[in-house]
């Protein structure tokens, strides 16, 4: 059954958006994100049409209405499977619906999308339009620069050119091309060189088009040096790793200086919503157990001292197996103990 959610008016502009990560970016992940930040754009995992066409499509697209902006991205090559699956998408409340033509993982191979379709820039055009009759929300794509030993600034530019005949105006642009045989997903996130000016050049070439930046970005600061020659910026895994660096991002890129949580204040928000999550879902024989919340929780307290203590709390087995969201008041509270105790603990937390 189609929830009752309604699209807002007046969507903020993708000046700033967390990347769709697989196994990451779920809609409990994105509920967290959102209490730190109002106006960043969310996105989904990815997800197949083959799940939407022959599985759960409640599983794959309930999400919480306070999530918006957010944006389903969509895993697939047959233009009448996205179609379909674009409307869905729709119905369901999405204010966007991206296209992935950019993982290299060897799942997406074997369907032929993702990375794949880097080579096919006629097939995606196709896909895009189709999609693009269907639904009359945003349809975006999301690419790598290049795929294998074809990576100059021409290719990619010849493919969003193609693209964009189709009537796509925004590509989000993974500034790293994209190995489809001998590097893992892990590894093509992190060894092929990020090439930013190629997004610049693009931006410079195809003015009217909205080009946003993905890759790499760590740092508020770099991102402004990105937005002075590109429309927006995506962040990946230091918005997973390290989501409290995204508290000032209302302020700085949307100009909305309304307050911020601390994050003791969104650990309290959190505990009410994981409690409705539990009751709705945890014991009904869909099976939702308390760490598929918390999970996403544990970089919150990084750079901070006891933030080790916070994390190993809120993995501990046996704690976790009770169910109880206040998990999240007893990791701080270990965590402040810690600080104020511990002078092992005098220096800042370090990455994880």
């Amino acid at each position: 059954m189609k929830p009752v959610i309604e699209n807002p008016p007046g969507l903020p502009p993708r000046r700033v958006s967390v990347a769709p990560m697989l196994e990451w970016s779920d809609r409990h992940c994105r509920q967290f994100h959102r209490h730190i930040t109002r106006h960043t754009w969310l996105y989904t995992e990815m997800v197949t049409t083959g799940s939407l066409m022959h599985g759960d499509v409640q599983r794959h697209l309930e999400f919480n209405p306070d999530e918006h902006p957010v944006a389903l991205q969509l895993g697939g090559s047959e233009p009448a499977d996205l179609a379909q699956c674009a409307k869905m998408g729709q119905e369901w409340g999405y204010d966007e619906i991206n296209l992935n033509c950019g993982c290299p993982s060897e799942r997406v191979q074997k369907g032929a999308f993702g990375a794949c379709l880097m080579a096919e820039p006629q097939l995606v055009a196709d896909c895009v339009k189709a999609m693009r009759d269907a639904v009359s929300i945003d349809v975006t794509v999301k690419h790598r620069i290049g795929i294998n030993d074809v990576d100059s600034y021409e290719f990619m530019r010849d493919f969003v050119g193609t693209v964009a005949e189709a009537g796509c105006s925004t590509f989000i642009v993974h500034a790293r091309t994209a190995i489809l045989k001998g590097l893992s997903p892990r590894e093509n996130r992190e060894i092929p060189p990020l090439k930013y000016d190629y997004a610049y050049r693009l931006k410079q070439e195809f003015p009217a088009l909205e080009i946003i930046l993905n890759g790499g970005i760590k740092t508020a600061d770099e991102m402004e040096v990105h937005l002075q020659h590109v429309d927006g910026v995506m962040i990946g895994r230091e918005a997973y790793h390290n989501p409290y660096f995204m508290a000032d991002f209302d302020a700085r890129f949307y100009g909305d200086h309304a307050r911020i949580n601390t994050r003791e204040e969104i650990l309290e928000l959190m505990i009410p919503y994981i409690h409705r999550q539990l009751e709705l879902y945890g014991n009904n024989g869909k099976g939702l157990r308390l760490n598929s919340v918390i999970r996403h929780m544990l970089g919150l307290m990084m750079g901070l001292v006891g933030a080790r203590a916070f994390r190993q709390t809120l993995s501990d087995s046996k704690l976790l197996a009770a169910g109880k969201p206040e998990i999240l008041l007893d990791a701080l509270a270990r965590m402040k103990t810690v600080s104020a105790f511990d002078r092992s603990a005098d220096k800042p937390d370090e990455p994880v």
